[in-house]
């Protein structure tokens, strides 16, 4: 049947992976075009190239809570349960953005964790603005660290309810995960080192100054120094002219 999930799945926090979408929301994307034209008969490998074509991503919106294209593949994928190997490539590649938050989101359902915060927590540095649809059917613009950050914080996202996840602290606590470390920290880091820089530049220019200023003043005062040598010999020529002038006129007499 197309509905029904692979034979053999495992099952994902004790029950059936599809039962993780609400049964009315499942009733809806089984009835809706999208799903029988789209996501019939796709596998792993045929979802990729699916999943580029997506234009935005969502849960329901409208009056008849119709189910948008977002929320169908992310049903199929529970419906095929495709390995984690192939979603950790969903999310590290940066090629396309809606596949990267279709896996995001995929792996936030089904995974544990601590996968959850390995994966996740780096895409806290995508940025790309991206499209959702609202419950009115009015689309906004939202950003992929946005969104994540939801994923990791949020109890209802795409009128879906997350599963529990454990607190990071909690894991922080018990040693299995290590404490994050902000990209902010890199950007003080580099702005610290620029101000260094720009001391040490500064320094260094004053230097040469200081020399200068130095070199004036010395020149000054050895101007000065001769200026006043001068001016006392010029004195003390002076002096004896007029002491051999009285001399000469005391002889005369």
């Amino acid at each position: 049947m197309a509905n029904t999930t692979r034979k053999g799945y495992e099952s994902v926090h004790g029950t059936n992976p599809q039962y993780i979408i609400e049964k009315i929301t499942r009733s809806k994307i089984y009835e809706c075009l999208y799903w029988k034209q789209h996501c019939f008969a796709l596998t792993a490998e045929l979802i990729i190239d699916v999943a580029v074509k997506l234009k935005y991503c969502g849960g329901t919106y409208g009056g008849l809570r119709k189910p948008s294209p977002f929320i169908c593949l992310i049903l199929k994928m529970l419906q095929i349960q495709p390995s984690k190997d192939i979603i950790i490539e969903f999310i590290r590649q940066s090629d396309e953005k809606y596949l990267r938050i279709l896996g995001a989101f995929y792996l936030r359902l089904t995974g544990s964790a601590l996968d959850i915060y390995r994966y996740l927590e780096p895409l806290y540095v995508d940025y790309r603005k991206i499209r959702q649809r609202r419950l009115d059917g009015s689309y906004a613009i939202a950003h992929v660290d946005e969104l994540i950050d939801d994923f990791l914080h949020k109890d209802y996202v795409f009128e879906i309810s997350l599963p529990h996840l454990t607190k990071r602290y909690t894991l922080e606590e018990t040693k299995q995960l290590k404490p994050r470390v902000s990209a902010l920290t890199d950007i003080d880091k580099d702005l610290q080192e620029a101000h260094s820089h720009k001391q040490e530049s500064e320094q260094q220019s004053e230097k040469p100054k200081n020399k200068k200023r130095m070199s004036r003043s010395r020149s000054r005062s050895r101007s000065s120094s001769s200026s006043r040598s001068r001016s006392r010999n010029s004195k003390s020529r002076s002096r004896s002219r007029s002491r051999e002038r009285r001399k000469k006129k005391r002889s005369k007499h």
